[in-house]
């Protein structure tokens, strides 16, 4: 009876090919969750500056009296540290009793 079974013939590269196949997948699964932590990292850093420059500037004015004339004096004074070479900080003195203008824009990746 063993003659009329017929025997599928295995392609030689067709184990290599799916193994690949998988790789990559996953390969491409994992690169996307680096990207994804990635962006979300981004993103808390910008909130913390935010929230650190806010806290700086009301601290500056609770204690002076005045909010602080410029950005420099911010962190020299009250030691504000932030990654230059990732955001630019713009801060615009609207007057001594007025809170400042604040915008943080984040800077692009060099390539």
């Amino acid at each position: 009876m063993a003659r009329f079974q017929m025997e599928k013939e295995q392609h030689p590269w067709r184990r290599m090919l799916l193994s690949a196949a998988v790789f990559l997948c996953f390969l491409g699964l994992f690169l996307a969750c680096v990207d994804s932590v990635s962006e979300s990292t981004r993103r808390r850093q910008r909130e913390s500056l935010e929230t650190a420059i806010a806290n700086g500037i009301t601290y500056c004015y609770a204690m002076d009296g005045e909010y602080p004339q410029s950005l420099e004096e911010l962190a020299a004074r009250y030691g504000l540290t932030y990654d230059t070479s990732r955001f630019f900080v713009d801060y615009r003195v609207n007057g001594a009793n007025l809170y400042p203008d604040v915008t943080i824009i984040e800077r692009g990746e060099e390539s």
